[in-house]
């Protein structure tokens, strides 16, 4: 996909009409030479914010996938570094190919949604990852955040301004995400991957429901839109 070796339209259909986790599973081998990582910018504006806070001491990258985000970590994070996937497929090839200096990295599977840790960790982030829930999944997941995080620790994650109108991509996004739906609709088991699920000023709210205190910053590193708003934001959540 976009990519000699990405994965072929064909592999990329199967995976679709899979589950979730048997989706990523497949795709794992070739996740990486997909449009579907993070892109290295973003790694580093986000790692570059996080420095200028840390160090840390103990970070939990959730759902992790092949492990960009715990690269990031491995960065800031002087003791230990974790990643959380439920895909036994991603964290295969994030155990093979992440292998970074410094603090001790494990690997974990597990949902998101019901972590099994205890509050032992001072800074959690994700990357690409809120699409595959649903808003009304949010809570519960936004309270294991908490949950996992000591007191005066860090939730951090990139989000991007949403495309206007106007532009091609907004028009791209929610022609996928009426077609994810006619596909759930008529096909099990679902697929839950939508882009414009994840609504910054919900997302605030429900962040401060589970008991965190939220910042926003902007990443000088992608500038700013016409109308002076920046193209891609940090979100600090602390747990207070």
């Amino acid at each position: 996909m976009f990519n000699p070796e990405g994965p072929s339209l064909r592999e990329l259909a199967v995976q679709a009409l899979s589950s979730v986790e048997r989706g990523y599973d497949l795709l794992a081998p070739k996740f990486d030479h997909t449009p579907f990582r993070t892109p290295e910018a973003v790694l580093d504006a986000v790692a570059a914010a996080l420095a200028r806070t840390g160090p840390y001491t103990a970070g939990l990258d959730l759902c992790c996938g092949t492990g960009a985000g715990a690269e990031v970590l491995a960065r800031v994070c002087r003791e230990s570094v974790t990643g959380v996937d439920f895909s036994a497929g991603m964290l295969a090839v994030a155990r093979e190919n992440v292998r970074p200096a410094g603090p001790d990295v494990s690997w974990v599977r597990a949902d998101a949604r019901a972590l099994p840790f205890g509050p032992v960790f001072d800074l959690v982030v994700s990357f690409g990852a809120f699409g595959h829930f649903l808003p009304a999944e949010l809570p519960g997941l936004f309270r294991q955040v908490h949950s996992v995080l000591r007191p005066g620790g860090c939730f951090a994650f990139p989000v991007l301004a949403p495309p206007r109108p106007s532009s091609p991509a907004f028009w791209m996004l929610l022609g996928f995400d009426a077609v994810m739906r006619v596909r759930n609709a008529v096909w099990r088991p679902p697929f839950v991957m939508y882009y414009r699920a994840f609504r910054l000023g919900d997302v605030r709210r429900e962040l401060e429901g589970a008991g965190f205190r939220v910042g926003l910053e902007a990443l000088p590193e992608f500038g700013r839109r016409g109308d002076g708003s920046p193209r891609v934001r940090l979100v600090r959540a602390v747990r207070v």
